[in-house]
């Protein structure tokens, strides 16, 4: 059921929010090369216990750490370890954290060092095509009219759309009902009303869309290995339109 929040539960969902945003500005200048991602994790569980929040993916579903930390091909769920990020890398950085029993959930792709042109384009365009779905987010309005503002902009561009990953509600739990694709028909799904809060977070190839999971049953990759990049906001449902919850563009 999808579920309408009252002002209460929405400030609660603001406040995880901002601690996520904050949590990607204050990780954002340790992306460098040399430093490894499960050193990322742990700046980033300090952080977020420091305001007074916990992780909301530590032992989600039995996932083992605070982050998702996604390198060049790998799309979503990468697990941190002691792999040492390298110049010229892409790395999706997905974060979630709780705040009184509510969540605040959003992904950014940064670069790590000086990158190629083409996953600089790679993240313009997926970046850009987050903002294009949000502008469909109004009362009235269908979850179909996000996806299919998406998935134009990016086919437009010549990006691959991942389709077996989509965003979804947030709120007292990570993931909630409505499911949120990437791809879609204008005027079908649910209608969207005032008080639905629901993260956005397309998924974007250079290649082919088509993805595959490791044998750590958690990171996904694209099985051509065409780098993915991925931007993620937790926005509310307003009278007239919609406020992002997890802050202003981290990248």
């Amino acid at each position: 059921m999808i579920s309408i929040k009252s002002e209460r539960e929405i400030e609660l969902l603001e406040k995880a929010g901002h601690v996520v945003y904050l949590t990607h500005c204050y990780l954002k200048p340790y992306i460098k090369p040399g430093i490894t991602t499960k050193e990322l994790d742990k700046l980033a569980y300090d952080f977020i216990k420091s305001q007074g929040c916990t992780p909301s993916f530590l032992n989600y579903d039995g996932f083992p750490n605070s982050i998702c930390t996604s390198i060049n091909q790998e799309v979503v769920h990468g697990i941190p370890s002691n792999r040492k990020l390298k110049n010229g890398d892409i790395i999706s950085i997905d974060i979630g954290a709780c705040y009184k029993g509510y969540h605040g959930d959003s992904a950014w792709t940064y670069s790590v060092g000086k990158i190629s042109s083409r996953n600089e384009y790679l993240m313009e365009h997926t970046r850009k095509s987050l903002f294009i779905g949000l502008e469909e987010v109004k009362p009235g309005n269908h979850i179909g009219d996000i996806g299919a503002a998406i998935s134009e902009y990016a086919l437009s561009h010549n990006l691959g759309v991942v389709k077996e990953l989509v965003g979804h509600g947030v709120g007292q739990n990570v993931h909630e009902e409505p499911d949120v694709p990437n791809y879609g028909t204008r005027g079908s799904g649910p209608i969207l009303k005032e008080g639905m809060v629901i993260a956005i977070e397309p998924m974007l190839t250079l290649g082919s869309p088509d993805i595959c999971i490791l044998d750590d049953d958690w990171t996904i990759e694209t099985e051509d290995y065409s780098n993915s990049a991925h931007y993620e906001h937790t926005v509310v449902v307003t009278k007239d339109g919609y406020k992002i919850l997890t802050g202003g563009e981290n990248g």
